[in-house]
């Protein structure tokens, strides 16, 4: 659910980041691997990488970069201190994809309980 508020721009960034970084590391493996394979079902292309790279806010020479530039996903294999900056990077790529399907397929309704998603509650500060 916290992956899709992110693609769709309902939970801030920032907040994502830190949910991520409150995960084990082997949780933190697992959540990448699993955005991979939202990147590739909600259809990312080759073409998404550079916008991906801009939004993520991570160099262009950081490995996972690097990587996707080569469309190669298996950041999650990659040491402890990259994994923040893969999650950064597939989250966008995520969120181009998901948002040009939401456009094309899903522009008239759909059946989708993730592009249906309410407001995530926030706190009362």
């Amino acid at each position: 659910m916290i992956l899709n508020e992110l693609a769709q721009g309902l939970r801030p960034a920032a907040e994502g980041v830190a949910w991520f970084e409150g995960l084990s590391e082997d949780d933190q493996r697992k959540t990448l691997h699993a955005l991979a394979l939202f990147c590739g079902q909600a259809r990312a292309r080759e073409e998404d990488v550079p916008e991906s790279i801009a939004r993520s806010g991570i160099r262009p020479t950081h490995t996972p970069a690097v990587m996707l530039t080569k469309w190669r996903f298996g950041m999650n294999a990659l040491p402890a201190y990259e994994l923040t900056k893969s999650f950064r990077l597939l989250v966008a790529l995520f969120s181009i994809a998901d948002t040009r399907r939401r456009t094309l397929y899903c522009a008239g309704g759909c059946g989708h309980t993730w592009h249906n998603l309410p407001d995530p509650p926030r706190d009362a500060t």
